[in-house]
């Protein structure tokens, strides 16, 4: 029980909730998708919530990527705060390029630590395991206030560890395949079973977009996605919780005419221009799961040598073909508030059907299977923000997707 009528995090007070405040993270979730399922009669629940509640569009943080979102709706606040500012990142200190998944790079807390201090329950699932960790900093499982399981790893979680004891026989449903729409599912259905049984204060549910990155908007099996995903929130919008439906990122076809992916490879051309391997390009798409994308984005950071010239970089790749925006490391902690140690002298984003590559030889495509689908720059900041009460939103640019839990909370004192 909440021992208090408001929360502080990270600057921002959130109100207590009266019901379940719930944040619903659909990963990939570019609005064509929720338009097309909508058309076909597909997501009765969701239109409902449109037209009675209150919809928006709202913008992702950038680098459009899983990692840095989730975190900023985690906290309710940009990359310059909490730190994480992509999937993957190069440490210069240690000369290590590294995944950016250890509670060590999380510069603020979460939401969820400080309304779990504050008395609250607090439930947190997500289809990834990387994201776990991140996600559950700060909490303690030992008083049954505090849930955080991952449907990739449901069959070992430990109620020490992630609050929930082998959380697939729990659920009912094994584990699934981590390349798979049944990752998410086991995440909706998590979310039901929570809220029936367990009545959090504040829930948060994210998936992945391994179907969004293999399938368009008007593609059957993206259809069926949402169809999915609809019975279940027709379900936890039946129990009376205060909902708002986001996304982390939209997604974008990255492919030419002949279904190959449209890549520019900025290793190969500073390479180049600079010598071999005397600049550094960093993906920070880059994660343990690149089956379905190839660690092809739509952003990238460039370290360059010391004494490199900047400018003569600057404007080449100004020049370059599909390369949208060239910025140094102060514009761009500028403009996409992100953290000033942890991207390099050069940022980059590409066009909407278009991706930054390293070099050609160090991206394996061969598990492409259908014509590339990817995210990570500003055609790929467009979110849906849904909210199935009638709450006052201002729209985008103004409403962010990490603005989903004050609206949720906010919902749910009403």
């Amino acid at each position: 029980m909440i021992l208090q009528t408001s929360v502080e995090a990270n600057g921002r007070v959130y109100p207590a909730p009266k019901v379940t405040a719930i944040a619903i993270c659909l990963d990939g979730c570019e609005p064509a998708y929720l338009e097309a399922a909508i058309a076909d009669g597909l997501m009765p629940t969701l239109q409902r919530i449109r037209a009675t509640g209150t919809d928006r569009l709202a913008h992702s943080v950038i680098p459009s990527f899983t990692n840095p979102n989730n975190l900023s709706i985690a906290t309710g606040r940009p990359p310059s705060v909490h730190g994480i500012c992509g999937n993957y990142l190069y440490e210069p200190e240690t000369g290590k390029e590294v995944m950016m998944n250890d509670v060590r790079f999380l510069r603020a807390p979460t939401i969820f630590k400080a309304f779990h201090d504050a008395g609250a329950r607090v439930a947190i699932v997500t289809a990834k395991d990387k994201l776990r960790a991140l996600l559950g900093a700060g909490l303690k499982f030992d008083d049954d206030r505090a849930k955080c399981f991952s449907a990739e790893k449901s069959d070992t979680s430990t109620a020490s560890e992630h609050g929930q004891d082998a959380a697939s026989k729990w659920l009912g449903m094994a584990q699934p395949e981590v390349y798979s729409a049944e990752l998410s599912e086991v995440v909706f259905a998590a979310g039901v079973k929570l809220l029936t049984e367990w009545k959090p204060d504040i829930m948060y549910l994210t998936t992945t977009d391994y179907v969004q990155h293999k399938y368009a908007p008007e593609d059957a099996e993206a259809k069926s996605f949402y169809a999915m995903f609809d019975k279940y929130l027709a379900r936890l919008d039946a129990m009376g919780a205060a909902i708002v439906v986001t996304a982390d990122h939209g997604m974008k076809p990255k492919h030419l005419a002949d279904g190959s992916p449209a890549v520019v490879y900025v290793q190969d051309l500073m390479d180049e221009w600079l010598g071999k391997a005397a600049a550094r390009v960093i993906l920070p798409i880059t994660d343990p799961y690149v089956v379905h994308h190839g660690a092809l984005g739509s952003f990238a950071t460039v370290y360059l040598p010391r004494g490199a010239n900047e400018a003569d970089v600057i404007t080449r790749l100004k020049l370059t073909q599909g390369i949208t925006h060239v910025l140094t490391r102060a514009e761009a902690v500028e403009r996409f508030e992100l953290p000033g140690d942890r991207i390099g002298d050069i940022v980059l984003v590409s066009g909407e059907n278009v991706t930054i590559g390293t070099s050609a030889h160090r991206h394996d495509l061969a598990a492409l299977n259908e014509p590339l689908r990817s995210h990570g720059g500003l055609t790929e900041q467009v979110v849906p923000f849904i909210v199935n009460r009638v709450i006052d939103l201002p729209s985008a640019p103004e409403l962010r997707n990490f603005d989903a839990f004050f609206y949720a909370t906010t919902a749910a004192a009403q």
